[in-house]
């Protein structure tokens, strides 16, 4: 059993020094922040309706479009968990079921302009982001953690998974 006192020591330890629980913790922050930022501004330029999982849901889909197994295996998550989620992506008018020109028995999620005008808003506004972290940290600052994120976080390659990491799909 541990109790209050143990466990404010082990939070609230007075050290001066980085905490390994804090980082885990900063970067989350970081996303949230990042996140909360973007999705409020898509909301006053006319898409309310846009969820991160829809964001990362889009990238999955791709320019191309995708059937719903592919976009279940790009992002980690089960063909029927992606299937819900283009389900809303559909119904918010973000995207479109197509039959496959090369495989009759299969359909093809394809992004409609809507969709696509959501994804160009959000790259322009992650571009502000950026710009306004480099203002407060400076841009070699900033390189540097992207450089090093990019050493530690991402050795192999860049997963959209988060979502199904996360334990949902919406």
């Amino acid at each position: 059993m541990v109790d209050d006192q143990t466990v404010n020591q082990v939070v609230d330890s007075g050290k001066r020094e980085p905490v390994g629980y804090e980082l885990p913790l900063l970067l989350f922050a970081g996303f949230r922040t990042v996140l909360d930022e973007l999705h409020a501004e898509l909301a006053e330029q006319g898409h309310p309706d846009v969820r991160p999982a829809y964001g990362f849901a889009m990238q999955a889909i791709g320019l191309d479009g995708a059937p719903a197994s592919e976009i279940g295996r790009r992002l980690g998550v089960s063909k029927q968990a992606a299937g819900k989620t283009v389900d809303r992506l559909v119904a918010a008018g973000y995207a479109e079921r197509l039959d496959d020109p090369a495989d009759a028995r299969r359909r093809i999620v394809r992004l409609t302009p809507r969709g696509l005008d959501s994804l160009a808003r959000s790259a322009a506004i992650f571009d502000r982001i950026r710009a306004t972290w480099s203002a407060t940290l400076g841009e070699g600052r900033l390189r540097a953690l992207e450089d090093d994120l990019r050493k530690v976080a991402a050795p192999t390659a860049f997963r959209l998974d988060a979502a199904g990491w996360m334990g949902g799909t919406s």
